[in-house]
């Protein structure tokens, strides 16, 4: 009989994941408890929903991130190597400005203080690969070395909070006591099982017999990352800012991964309408493009702006948005060579299992739904 090699886990030390019960963060969460050697501890505003089991051993802190006196006060007790930010809004229109500032920002930039005030090792931050796009522009194999767009060339206030909070992080790197070591992760259009945005957004149009209705021609690539392997690249992330940190020296330029950011995909962008239309057919839609209306962006948007204002007047808001069709239009992917090389990265999960995983999932919750509906 040969012998089964033995693998061993990674070991992190004490892991905080802040936002650790969020779509990404408990994805997170999971990972490290069935994947690595540590300690994990979520600090989340309610830490109420995605939660391990009790014998996992995770430690719950409900906390602002904006107050820092409160992470401060939950970093002592809990002493962590490894700080992995996840917290933020929802990026829908509807959050208010001041409110994506407030928590991105400055909450990012108390979560930096906090990480120096109690000689954490490693911080690893989750921006956007929407940094570089002004949700305009096609990204063709865009990467790292595309500028951040801010200011009047950045029209998602989102991603300027976004791409301000990474500004604030890597600049953090290798200062405080402890020499703090810092990168940002960049995910594209991610989804998976507790997605709140784009899944629910996609899978109601089947549900609602919406499917034979497309913007475009439908020859637009563009990367969608399930979480999973999202969640996978922070942890290599922080795996190699703690290595980085034993190091007497500092890794070459072409090496180092600390005070760097990283775009992440599944590195197999798709057509747009394609990706909905996987989802459908996994969720049971039998017709695919068959007596599918098409028009035309120019059409699209113009039309989209008239509906909009039309449900603004009598106190409704609309779906159909002149930036959703400019968005299912757009060509966006990128290039994460850095990633594969630095990093290490290789997407874990692929964009078919990904999606089948969050049907399923989606489904799953639906019907759950339904039935405490009928109790």
């Amino acid at each position: 009989m040969v012998p089964v090699a033995k693998v061993t886990k990674k070991n992190l030390g004490n892991v905080v994941v802040i936002g650790g019960c969020g779509f990404l963060g408990h994805h997170i969460v999971n990972q490290l408890v069935d994947s690595y050697t540590c300690k994990v501890s979520v600090v989340d505003l309610r830490t109420t929903r995605n939660r391990r089991p009790e014998s996992d051993g995770v430690e719950y802190f409900d906390a602002d991130i904006t107050s820092l006196e409160s992470i401060v006060t939950i970093f002592m007790k809990v002493k962590p190597d490894v700080v992995i930010h996840t917290a933020s809004p929802v990026a829908i229109a509807e959050t208010a400005n001041s409110f994506l500032y407030k928590v991105n920002v400055e909450g990012t930039q108390c979560v930096i203080s906090a990480c120096r005030e109690t000689s954490v090792t490693a911080l690893v931050y989750t921006s956007s690969a929407s940094v570089i796009s002004d949700s305009i522009t096609d990204l063709i194999n865009a990467d790292e070395r595309w500028p951040m767009l801010r200011g009047k060339f950045q029209t998602d206030y989102y991603a300027e909070t976004k791409g301000l909070a990474e500004e604030a992080v890597l600049k953090a790197n290798r200062t405080g006591p402890s020499d703090l070591l810092t990168a940002a992760i960049r995910p594209a259009g991610i989804f998976g099982e507790g997605d709140v945005q784009m899944l629910p957004n996609m899978l109601d149009l089947y549900y609602n017999n919406k499917t034979n209705f497309q913007v475009g021609d439908n020859t637009n690539l563009f990367d969608f990352t399930y979480v999973g392997n999202v969640a996978h690249a922070h942890l290599l992330a922080a795996h190699l800012l703690l290595s980085t940190s034993r190091l007497s020296v500092k890794p070459l330029d072409h090496e180092k991964v600390d005070g760097e950011a990283f775009i992440i995909t599944n590195d197999a962008p798709i057509y747009f309408w394609d990706f909905p239309r996987q989802l459908w057919a996994i969720a049971g839609h039998k017709k695919g493009t068959e007596g599918v209306w098409t028009i035309s962006k120019d059409v699209g948007v113009p039309l989209a702006t008239v509906v909009e204002t039309s449900l603004w007047l009598i106190g409704k808001k609309s779906k159909m948005t002149p930036r959703g069709i400019r968005f299912s239009c757009m060509t966006r992917y990128y290039n994460i060579a850095k990633a594969r090389e630095r990093l290490g990265y290789r997407p874990i999960v692929t964009t078919r299992q990904g999606m089948e995983r969050s049907v399923k999932a989606f489904m799953a919750e639906k019907e759950s739904a339904e039935a405490k509906k009928t109790q």
